[in-house]
């Protein structure tokens, strides 16, 4: 039984739920179970995924079901894969206007509604899924993130992240900054603004629709993931070559998103119960895939000869020179951004300074000889 889980249990301390678990006369517990019946609150959550999609679906899914159990059924939510309720890019609207009451997905995908969004999904050569986490629940960012979904009725809290992704699937080697030019590549967000700089051509999909896109050629390459999802999806079927590290995406976060008044219209006890399953599970997703990335990647390599390439250092720099440009100008471009931006910025520095003499320094001195 996990941490968060007890916790939650004792929020709901005074419900009729606990006087049935903790004793009481046979009268006070029918009464509790009448009444627990009677206030039971039914949501729906729509996602960006594919139905149970190892990772990012079965995270959305984690989260119905903690919600269900630690409110002992009192709110329970019945999770919608992409398209079975609204499309996979339509789940951000759908949740504003009340269609459901929640959804789970990436902030990246909504650029289009408020720029600020992509900051709080993942930053080219940004944060580590550490760092990530340590910016919005320490540094301000979730606050931000809050003030940025404000005028669309939501309110957003992270609910996974997968740590650092690979660079992508591509049909052709990676040798030089020129083998960008007029390349189409499934990559959304701050990612795709930097494409578009070096001469490429961004096309946002959502998951389901990329194997097809990359097989026929109406892409040439694609992100997703990483092993442990790209393996599920068989994108080694459809291209040869897989780069790292994932430039764009080094620290994912997913999000989910609640409808504001419908969250609000709950009892404490339930907001409390669905912050604590929306943050069990935004721990428990990086945990997976730190788990199971390498096994997927030994997998696509030994058995199904992917060729698996670091791209070349001069790339990489790069890339890193117009992630630069192209931030500061997507903050100049909208005044949310530049306040998020500016709060990025001010964190990273700070935080990067720490992890030169922690994490990094320990990592250097583990491979000592």
């Amino acid at each position: 039984m996990s941490y968060l889980f007890v916790c939650s249990l004792a929020l709901v301390g005074l419900t009729a739920a606990t006087l049935v678990a903790c004793g009481g006369s046979e009268e006070e517990k029918t009464t509790a179970k009448a009444e627990t019946t009677a206030d039971v609150i039914n949501w729906k959550m729509v996602t960006t995924w594919p139905k149970n999609f190892p990772g990012l679906g079965t995270a959305a899914e984690d989260l119905a079901k903690n919600i269900t159990a630690m409110s002992n059924g009192r709110l329970t939510v019945k999770v919608y894969a992409a398209g079975e309720l609204v499309p996979a890019l339509e789940v951000f609207d759908a949740v504003s206007r009340g269609t459901a009451q929640m959804g789970h997905g990436g902030a990246f995908y909504w650029k289009g509604k408020a720029p600020a969004a992509q900051f709080f999904s993942a930053v080219p050569f940004g944060f580590t899924a550490q760092e990530m986490n340590s910016w919005l629940h320490y540094g301000g960012g979730l606050k931000l993130w809050e003030e940025t979904y404000a005028p669309f009725n939501l309110i957003p809290m992270a609910a996974g992240n997968t740590g650092v992704q690979m660079g992508g699937w591509f049909n052709k080697e990676i040798n030089s900054l020129a083998d960008f030019q007029g390349l189409k590549m499934r990559l959304p967000g701050l990612g795709g603004e930097v494409l578009k700089k070096v001469g490429g051509t961004p096309v946002n999909l959502p998951g389901s629709e990329i194997f097809t896109a990359l097989q026929t050629g109406t892409i040439d390459a694609t992100e997703w993931v990483g092993p442990y999802n790209d393996l599920a999806f068989g994108l080694y079927k459809a291209a040869k070559f897989y780069y790292y590290p994932g430039w764009h995406e080094p620290g994912s976060t997913m999000e989910a998103l609640y409808n504001k008044d419908a969250f609000e219209a709950l009892p404490e006890d339930l907001q409390l119960i669905v912050r604590a399953a929306t943050r069990q599970v935004n721990a428990d997703m990086l945990d997976e895939f730190t788990a199971r990335n390498n096994t997927a990647l030994e997998t696509l390599v030994n058995e199904h000869n992917v060729v698996f390439k670091a791209f070349p250092r001069e790339v990489l720099i790069a890339l890193k020179n117009a992630s630069a440009e192209t931030l500061e100008e997507v903050a100049a471009a909208d005044p949310m951004s530049q306040k998020v931006y500016d709060s990025f910025k001010a964190f990273n520095s700070k935080v990067r300074a720490w992890h030169e003499v922690s994490e990094r320094a320990y990592i250097n001195a583990r491979e000592l000889e």
